[in-house]
């Protein structure tokens, strides 16, 4: 009996992911340094926006799970971001231009027809970085990290657009050098960012 129910749920999991629907397609947008949106419309509104906006651009995929609902929505996504580092011991600000893979994997469920909205962790690795300081001679930074990612958008068509907050899980620690060897000062690469994006469904 046991072993007859254990086929029928394996029948019933496989009919499931073969009715399953999939889809991909592009994306891209503006990625916007900040806590919260409201800080990011400040900023914007006072001109302090041209120093911490950077873009993306990417693939995804989603799969929908259609006796639940949901969704699940992997990503492939290439983010070049603006930023401000504070160098304490060199008692000056900083601007830091970095490059990054980022890999969302959402879980998300449609409603209205049109609006959805999803959740899920993202990982990041971190290409390249440098800094907008002539005493740095290196920069060393750990290179991966996780974050979250929580938005909402409408789809109409094969066109959609969203808007998302990421809020890190974890600090990448990088390390500055000077040009004598020594350590300069120590910051936090992994940044909280609104970020707003179109994508298009093949």
């Amino acid at each position: 009996m046991k072993k007859l129910i254990l086929v029928l749920c394996l029948f019933v999991a496989s009919t499931q992911f073969a009715d399953a629907q999939i889809h991909f397609g592009i994306k891209g947008g503006i990625n916007y340094n900040s806590d919260s949106f409201i800080d990011s419309a400040d900023d914007i509104i006072n001109g302090n926006a041209e120093g911490r906006t950077g873009y993306h651009a990417g693939l995804w995929l989603r799969f929908k799970l259609p006796m639940v609902g949901w969704y699940i929505r992997p990503e492939l996504v290439y983010t070049s971001l603006k930023s401000e580092v504070e160098l304490r011991t060199a008692a000056t600000t900083a601007g830091y231009n970095f490059q990054k893979i980022d890999i969302p994997v959402l879980i998300g469920k449609k409603f209205l027809k049109v609006a959805y909205v999803h959740i899920g962790p993202s990982f990041q690795y971190l290409l390249d970085g440098d800094l907008d300081f002539d005493a740095v001679s290196n920069l060393k930074a750990d290179g991966f990290t996780v974050g979250m990612n929580i938005g909402a958008g409408i789809e109409l068509g094969k066109f959609g657009i969203e808007a998302r907050w990421e809020r890190a899980f974890s600090d990448v620690e990088s390390e500055v050098v000077g040009l004598t060897g020594v350590n300069t000062s120590n910051f936090d690469t992994r940044v909280n960012q609104v970020i707003f994006g179109l994508s298009y469904r093949f």
